[in-house]
């Protein structure tokens, strides 16, 4: 899927960014582990702190007081903030909860995630559900690169 995904972005002239909170670089490693993903990969964020989301993607601190770290708006704010921030017209972002934890509001398992590009900006929240944090973690990186290779297929080819 990762070839697929960077041949993508090259048909479609489209660089890529990454936003990453819980899964710490994971989708940028995946992403860059093929050989030539330098020619579509842009960049890559990890603000696993609210600090980092402020002063790395311009999150605003007042979304992060009101609705959390693991929230869709942060994770809007997040592929936003990477757009704005890079050379790259597609970004997509995870915020989320890997475990050990958790709380009744926000169980262990729950990721958000951003997209940001030509076509705007999309969230959605999945519950994995408490799989362990290697196993959130590995189920959220693969769901960002299916947000991305999506997203990509919908752009027309240059």
């Amino acid at each position: 899927m990762r070839s697929e995904i960077l041949d993508l972005a090259r048909a479609r002239g489209i660089m890529i960014a990454t936003a990453e909170s819980c899964t710490a670089g994971m989708v940028a490693a995946a992403l860059t582990d093929p050989a030539g993903s330098s020619a579509v990969f842009e960049r890559g964020f990890v603000t696993y702190s609210n600090a980092a989301k402020i002063q790395m993607l311009g999150v605003d601190a007042a979304t992060l007081a009101a609705h959390g770290a693991v929230s869709e708006e942060v994770a809007a704010e997040m592929a936003q903030g990477a757009v704005h921030r890079s050379d790259a017209q597609l970004a997509v972002s995870l915020t989320g909860i890997a475990g050990p934890g958790g709380s009744e509001h926000k169980p262990e398992g729950r990721v958000c995630f951003g997209l940001s590009g030509p076509q705007g900006t999309q969230t959605q929240i999945i519950e994995f559900g408490a799989l362990g944090r290697d196993g959130v973690r590995t189920a959220a990186r693969d769901h960002a690169l299916d947000l991305l290779r999506g997203a990509l297929c919908e752009l027309p080819e240059v």
